[in-house]
């Protein structure tokens, strides 16, 4: 959850919300596996 304190209505906060989605799609599709990284277990 994320608190702006914002009081300009629920369109605005839709827009921004948007963003915040847009931002973690391309995280998760952007990030590395252990696998690409070259981690290894143990």
């Amino acid at each position: 959850m994320i608190h702006l304190d914002m009081r300009l209505g629920e369109g605005t906060g839709a827009v921004l919300g948007f963003h915040f989605v847009d931002a973690a799609l391309a995280v998760m599709r952007e990030m590395a596996t252990f696998e690409s990284a070259g981690i290894s277990r143990g």
